[in-house]
Formats: structure tokens, sequence, C-alpha cells
């Protein structure tokens, strides 16, 4: 009997690991995974290949279980580095994007992430990157759109006017023959 194989086209090893990146969880499914396969006689080494992970991750895993038990599989929460806006930071920056710039003593007419990192460095004395700024705002439920520019048409008495105030030049020398 031939052994089964994926044909199609679309579906490799990595597109799956990025599937597996998407769905909540199933990263604790590659681990339980991993953990048979150690059970079945593998070694970390071809288990890290089969996943295309590090030797090291899969070692950790093993001697994460081996120390915690079930415990292992499930990925807990970290705590990371706290956030510098508070509450009271967020909800001044909230009503501060219902006005103007200007008048918080800041010469531009829009918000954006380059105004937005100005203010919360002029009044809060915190320093981010405009690209923190962007995602502040999205965050806040607000959404930052580019000015729509528009061409005043031209009025035929404008364009006589243009066209007696502008001085005609040749375009290069005359050929002489």
């Amino acid at each position: 009997m031939k052994a089964l194989s994926i044909a199609h086209r679309d579906i490799n090893k990595e597109v799956l690991l990025q599937k597996a990146e998407m769905i909540p969880g199933a990263w604790n499914g590659i681990r339980i995974a991993a953990l048979l396969l150690v059970l079945s006689g593998w070694k970390s080494t071809q288990i890290a290949e089969l996943f295309g992970l590090s030797r090291w991750s899969v070692v950790k895993w093993i001697q994460k279980t081996n120390k915690e038990g079930l415990d292992a599989i499930e990925d807990h929460a970290r705590s990371g580095r706290p956030s510098q806006f508070g509450e009271a930071i967020l909800s001044d920056l909230d009503e501060a994007l219902k006005k103007s710039p200007q008048e918080y003593g800041i010469s531009r007419s829009r918000w954006d992430g380059v105004v937005i990192a100005q203010y919360l460095k002029q009044r809060h004395h915190i320093r981010i990157h405009v690209r923190h700024a962007q995602r502040l705002v999205k965050n806040l439920g607000y959404s930052l759109k580019r000015p729509i520019y528009r061409f005043v048409q031209a009025t035929s008495q404008g364009v006589e006017q243009f066209e007696e105030t502008v001085k005609k030049t040749p375009r290069g020398p005359a050929k002489q023959g």
C-alpha cells in the first residue's frame, strides 16, 4: 500500500507553522506532539527539525515538562514591562485629541504621530517613537487621516492674466540654413 502524502501546492511545513502562529493554542498542540515523539523515542534534534525549531527550544520544553508536569504544556502570561501610560495620561491624551494641537502651543493644524510624540514629550515628559504614538491613537478609537488636497480650477481670466505675465523664451538657438 502506498503511503499517503499531501499534494496540494499551497500546503508546506512553513505555511502550517505560520498558521500555528495565528491560531490561539496551536503551539500547545505542537508541544504535546513533540512530547509524544519524545516518549516514542525520537531525539530532540529530530523533533526540532520536524517542527522547524531550534534544538534548544525542544530541550527546554522537555526540561520544563520534567519539572512541572502537565502545567508545562500551556503558555502562561508573562508580565513584561509596565506601561508608561496610566489612565490619567491616556484620558488626557484623549481630551487633547478632541482639540487642535495649536491649543497646546504646537504649530500644526492636525494631529499625527510626530505631533502626538511631541505633545507627550512636552506635557508628560514621555519619549515615544512616532509609530507607537500612531498605535496609541488607534487604541483610543481615533484614526489618522491624511489631508485631501484639492486643486482649484483655473478661470479663463486667470489663465489670460498668467500668460500675459509669463515671458516666453525660445526653446533653443534657431537653425541657420
